[in-house]
């Protein structure tokens, strides 16, 4: 039975899920909180990641999924400018954050790992997480 809301504009809203639960991985990490992360942030902790990985379990082959898209743009004046002069330049790509999130999602670790990693990437990030497990 799809039960259908009524709304004031004539399209259906789509693909507006409230949570999201684990579809490659075994284990993963989830937002509790709203909050912001930048492209260049990002990069960061996925690379310091990798280097984690690589401590933890040598050349072992792991995979990590995220399946976050940059749809926000910052912009930022410089500190002379005066009101009224536009928008500004664009400085960071970002992304706003939900409860119910999926950051990322983890196979092939070891289960003694897991609360390792997961308050290695807590330390990196200023959002309150939540590990989800198979």
């Amino acid at each position: 039975m799809l039960v259908n809301k009524k709304l004031h504009n004539k399209y259906s809203i789509k693909g507006c899920k409230k949570f999201q639960f684990l579809q490659i991985g075994n284990f993963g990490i989830k937002t509790i909180s709203y909050g912001r992360i930048t492209e260049s942030k990002w990069k960061l902790l996925e690379r310091d990641l990798q280097r984690k990985f690589k401590l933890i379990l040598g050349h072992k082959k792991n995979r990590i999924w995220s399946s976050l898209e940059f749809n926000s743009t910052l912009t930022k004046l410089s500190l002379e400018a005066r009101m009224g002069k536009g928008k500004g330049a664009i400085y960071a790509n970002s992304k706003f954050l939900k409860p119910g999130a999926l950051i990322f999602e983890f196979t092939r670790l070891p289960k003694q790992y897991e609360n390792e990693i997961f308050t290695f990437i807590q330390k990196k990030l200023d959002l309150k997480l939540k590990l989800v497990r198979f």
